[in-house]
């Protein structure tokens, strides 16, 4: 006599569905989570290429002016890049007061004369250099993220009075 009862049985075909359901999971998460890294990985690109061209640009827009004559900044990438906007901000250089760890390194004091150049010196300094951030903002998950770089412009024309 012919068995007529070929095939698979509901409690194997359960566990065989489990099985495929749980690799289909397994693989939709690991697809998705390298998506969002792809993403990522493309806007940080993105971002770094957009710094290094606007600063570039203000460097080179700026070079040779004077501290006052350079101005603050901001704007968009165009059409190619429509999530992105930039900023370009100012802001005086301010040296540290080196006076303090003079001080404590000569154990006897410091002498007058040179806590008076130090002083010229943080002025003459504050006047000739600026600090210039160029900031570009990208709009990505339906927030703003921002990205900044800074250098220094130097104005090596500028007046400085010697007298003490």
């Amino acid at each position: 006599m012919i068995d007529q009862n070929r095939g698979f049985t509901l409690i194997e075909t359960l566990i065989a569905l489990v099985i495929t359901v749980a690799a289909g999971l397994l693989i939709s998460n690991a697809w998705s989570s390298n998506y969002l890294r792809v993403r990522k990985a493309a806007i940080n690109n993105n971002v770094a290429l957009l710094l290094e061209r606007k600063m570039v640009e203000m460097e080179s827009k700026n070079s040779g002016k004077k501290i006052l004559e350079i101005s603050d900044e901001e704007g968009d990438f165009g059409e190619s890049y429509p999530q992105y906007r930039w900023k370009f901000s100012t802001q005086p250089f301010e040296m540290p007061d080196l006076a303090p760890i003079l001080g404590k390194q000569t154990n006897a004091g410091v002498d007058q004369t040179l806590l008076t150049l130090l002083a010229k010196m943080r002025e003459v300094v504050g006047k000739a250099i600026l600090e210039g951030t160029v900031t570009v903002f990208v709009t990505a998950g339906g927030k703003e993220i921002s990205y900044s770089v800074t250098t220094y412009f130097v104005d090596y024309d500028s007046e400085a009075e010697v007298g003490l």
